[in-house]
């Protein structure tokens, strides 16, 4: 029993010595918790609205301010014509619009009656949907108020889901399948494939070869490359054949900024293979540090909007999380480059720095 007990002890110590395995035990649970916690969530705070009132009346304005006070909206700007919607839709700046009828508030003293029309963007259809209940829930409360002084009344609220009608979750899991796929194949892929050879020792034997480290690193890169870009074709080709989500917008658009973050994913897995000597180390952070947060922090599934705000920061250093936002427009609203110059923008700063850090890693590597 001592020899067993010692056994364990030394088992014990070994174990505390390596600060990966610490890290593994404890820290990745952690951070998974916190992620969860905070991320998986069916509220909705603060999202941004616009509102078309051509009466601006007393009662109008109630309802306004009964909305923008429940903590679940935020008025971004008042419209006046309708033709304003989807250019807002299409900039992402608002997630719904309420549009009021003429005379609302004459109307509605007059007869009791009155109707609202709540436009939402359904890109994301369980966003829309939630942001449509709440909305009714809170004009209800608001009847329920003036029923008792004033007889019973009725707001018959009009929900219309902008760019997805039928409100299908499969235009949304589309775009996100093709995140997570060409990061799996890009970043993972790459990163276990370049440690391999350095794991191996056969890394030395191709640096002493006749190629240079650039061809080197190109070679080990294009088949994923290539593969990576024929499954996005696959994707999108199944999603518009199969699951019938359309692509409104320019395929070639789509198919660049598909491109785009295949060669991101790539620099990625390189930056990766780089820090990581091993096989499982290489794989540990590419799926710690890359799939968790394309699940929770891209947008794919829990609306970005709803997150404290360190999170949101830390969203915004996620290329899963504009990619996604890019192929959407693209997608289901049908906008050209002009609506998401910002994305591209940042994907391909976020490629020449990721550049500049693997060729100054490969360069200490080879000294």
């Amino acid at each position: 029993m001592k020899r067993f007990l010692a056994f364990v002890k030394k088992e014990f110590k070994h174990l505390l010595r390596d600060y990966r395995t610490v890290i593994v035990l404890f820290g990745i649970p952690l951070i998974q918790l916190i992620l969860f916690g905070y991320v998986i969530t069916t509220e909705i705070k603060d999202a941004r609205i616009a509102v078309l009132d051509p009466s601006g009346d007393e009662v109008t304005t109630a309802i306004i301010n009964k909305i923008t006070s429940s903590g679940y909206f935020k008025l971004d700007q008042k419209i006046w014509s309708y033709s304003q919607i989807e250019p807002l839709f299409k900039k992402g700046k608002v997630k719904e619009v309420l549009v009021f009828e003429d005379n609302f508030g004459q109307d509605f003293m007059k007869t009791g009656k009155a109707k609202i029309q709540v436009i939402t963007d359904a890109s994301d259809p369980n966003t829309a949907n939630l942001l449509a209940t709440y909305t009714q829930n809170i004009i209800n409360s608001y009847l329920m108020e003036q029923s008792p002084i004033k007889g019973n009344m009725i707001i018959s609220v009009h929900p219309r889901m902008f760019y997805n009608e039928d409100m299908r979750s499969a235009n949304m899991f589309v775009p996100g399948t093709i995140t997570l796929i060409l990061m799996l194949i890009c970043a993972l892929m790459t990163s276990i494939s370049i440690t391999r050879e350095k794991e191996n020792g056969t890394m030395e034997i191709l640096l002493v070869s006749p190629l240079k480290p650039i061809q080197i690193i190109l070679g080990k890169v294009t088949p994923y490359m290539a593969l990576a870009f024929l499954n996005s074709i696959f994707i999108i080709g199944v999603g518009f054949f199969v699951f019938h989500v359309p692509v409104k917008g320019s395929v070639l658009l789509l198919f660049g900024v598909c491109f785009l973050f295949i060669m991101l994913a790539l620099t990625l897995g390189i930056t990766i293979s780089t820090i990581a000597n091993t096989q499982q180390l290489a794989m540990l952070i590419s799926m710690v540090g890359l799939m968790l947060p394309t699940i929770l922090l891209s947008g794919f599934i829990f609306p970005i909007e709803n997150m404290p705000l360190v999170l949101q920061w830390f969203s915004a250093i996620m290329p899963p999380r504009w990619f996604l936002l890019a192929i959407k427009d693209i997608m289901l609203k049908g906008v050209g480059f002009f609506y998401i110059w910002k994305e591209v923008l940042i994907l391909s700063i976020m490629i020449g720095v990721l550049i500049l850090i693997s060729v100054k890693k490969f360069k200490i590597r080879l000294q």
